[in-house]
């Protein structure tokens, strides 16, 4: 075969740029995109009745003897038979009765891509790293916009997010210690940062006007992008100065108000308790509170991704309500240390109180531009961890992981039909 011409290798060169080019580019957008899932079926077996709970338990601010990423490396491989057993729940209503749930999984399947124990070979101690990087938001015309307005506060001291018109996921440990249900727990509620406070109630013309600038720009400020979208408004408390008076902008930012929920119904699932698994498994630590009223406002879809150490940036955000800034929503974002299978280890900085907060990321629909919020974790707090299973233990700031199986789990929690829980 002879020589080809220039005229004929030329185009044919360019067309090898613009495939390589191209193939780069799909392959960094996939980066920047939601994984699609296909997640198992979560199916009820039977409902059984229980004796009432003496809702006799007490918060614990530290959780200690849990069993972390490195103890978890040398447990043996779950069974289905024990995966059915931990996933089975109990489910608690607001009259004080209670049931056991057994469950069936069906088309459990090990994902290849889902991650391995990665470290980042460096450890931290304490809630608080260093300078403390918190950020409180304490303008309602923030902390009431999505995404900080899904973040909720527990009766029981700990923080939740909606993940429905009306379903809380909050950490199991703000209901239940592992061995009975908290005190409160029986007339537990939800509460929701008000837009309007109180004090305006009543002001010739004042609500009024205070509305209406509310509403202008809306749009824009739903989309404010976390640290660096909030920049300068976070504390802020100038803005819109000569529509109200100083007065009532201290009261709102000093002290928010809630709107507060019943809950109708908890559950939890039995890998929490303490018999069941042979100690406090962290990666259980997860309930969904059904509320009585769905609250008019936007909330957060959940969403399964393989490994955070491998996304762009790698940074997870959460906001909550910390036990040191009272009534104040407190936002922060950071890297994530070390993950496991279900557990994250990570350096946000965090107070009692912020526990149960939703950890989320920022990733591309499918096939869109556009840019999308899903809670891929629940912030479980700080947390004392054994270590290599011998019982010597190290402090963490720790989060379970929402897995294929988890996803399926609170899907069937929230939509009780487990074919709308298919694809996460």
């Amino acid at each position: 075969m002879g020589l080809l011409p220039l005229c004929v290798l030329l185009p044919l060169a360019a067309l090898a740029v613009v495939a390589a080019v191209a193939a780069g580019e799909n392959a960094a957008d996939d980066e920047y995109t939601w994984p699609q899932w296909k997640v198992p079926l979560v199916r009820k077996r039977r409902t059984v009745p229980l004796s009432s709970p003496n809702f006799s338990a007490h918060p614990q601010p530290e959780q200690s003897g849990i069993c972390g990423i490195a103890c978890q490396r040398r447990l043996p491989a779950t069974s289905l038979d024990d995966l059915e057993q931990f996933l089975s729940y109990e489910t608690v209503y607001e009259n004080g009765s209670r049931t056991y749930t057994s469950v069936s999984v069906q088309g459990l399947n090990e994902v290849t891509a889902w991650s391995g124990n990665i470290s980042s070979g460096s450890r931290r101690k304490r809630e608080v790293y260093g300078t403390d990087t918190r950020f409180t938001i304490s303008d309602k015309m923030f902390s009431t916009k999505y995404p900080f307005s899904t973040s909720v506060k527990i009766s029981t001291g700990c923080s939740g997010v909606l993940v429905s018109p009306k379903h809380v996921l909050t950490a199991a440990h703000c209901i239940h210690d592992g061995k009975d249900y908290l005190d409160g727990v029986q007339k537990l509620r939800v509460g929701i940062l008000k837009e309007k406070s109180r004090r305006g109630k009543g002001g010739k013309g004042r609500g009024g006007r205070g509305k209406g600038r509310r509403r202008k720009g809306d749009k824009a400020k739903e989309e404010v992008q976390e640290k660096e979208e909030i920049g300068g408004n976070v504390n802020h408390k100038g803005k819109g100065r000569g529509r109200k008076s100083r007065s009532r902008r201290s009261a709102e930012s000093e002290k928010p108000s809630f709107r507060w929920t019943r809950v109708k119904q908890t559950q939890v699932p039995k890998g929490w308790f303490k018999g069941v698994a042979d100690r406090l498994a962290a990666d259980y630590d997860y309930a969904v509170l059904e509320l009585k009223k769905a609250p008019k406002v936007k909330y957060m879809d959940l969403g399964v991704i393989p490994s955070l150490k491998k996304i762009p940036a790698g940074r997870i955000h959460f906001s909550g309500f910390d036990d040191d800034r009272p009534g104040n929503l407190v936002y922060r974002f950071c890297s994530v240390s070390e993950e496991s299978n279900d557990l994250l280890y990570q350096y946000c900085d965090a107070k009692p109180g912020s526990s149960g907060s939703g950890v989320y990321i920022r990733l591309k629909e499918p096939g869109k531009k556009k840019w999308k919020r899903k809670i891929i974790g629940v912030f479980t707090g700080h947390q004392w961890v054994d270590v290599n299973g011998d019982g010597m233990q190290q402090d963490y700031n720790v989060a379970v992981r929402i897995t294929p199986l988890k996803y399926a789990q609170i899907c069937y929690w929230v939509h009780g039909d487990s074919r709308e829980c298919q694809v996460a």
